[in-house]
């Protein structure tokens, strides 16, 4: 599809998998002169007795703050033939990709990055977005993969 414009997601929560994610999915939108949309999304945990009431202080902007450091570490700049979007959102991650990634040309995760057998494993949000997404997924392997 070189040549084309073409309209990337990609999962991005800080860990390094993520990170690689992220850079391969810049460079695709850099290849194609696409637009990349960087997503970083939360769940909070059920809890019993104790509701959350949607202002805990700070993981909106965590989630920003990741996001920005994860575009720092791969180099993004803005002379870029890249346009970068970046998403905050409280959802479950594995959903917030796959609704993401509606109308989307690629989606891209990262794996755990274990090494051996453990490394032939998925994580449940790849795993997820492999099985529901409504595009093509690619899954960036780890460091030792």
């Amino acid at each position: 599809m070189s040549g084309q414009e073409r309209h990337i997601v990609v999962g991005v929560d800080g860990s390094p998998s993520s990170v690689r994610a992220l850079a391969w999915a810049i460079r695709e939108g850099r290849r194609t002169g696409g637009t990349v949309d960087a997503i970083c999304a939360w769940q909070y945990p059920a809890t019993y007795g104790w509701a959350m009431t949607g202002a805990e202080p700070g993981i909106g902007e965590l989630s920003m703050e990741t996001l920005e450091k994860a575009i720092a570490e791969v180099g993004a700049a803005a002379e870029d033939k890249v346009t970068i979007r970046l998403h905050a959102v409280r959802q479950d991650p594995a959903q917030a990709l796959i609704e993401a990634a509606g109308g989307a040309d690629l989606l891209v995760v990262g794996t755990r990055g274990h090494g051996g057998f453990a490394g032939t494993l998925l994580g449940s949000v790849s795993q997820r977005c492999l099985h529901h997404a409504p595009c093509p997924v690619v899954v960036v392997r780890g460091q030792d993969g």
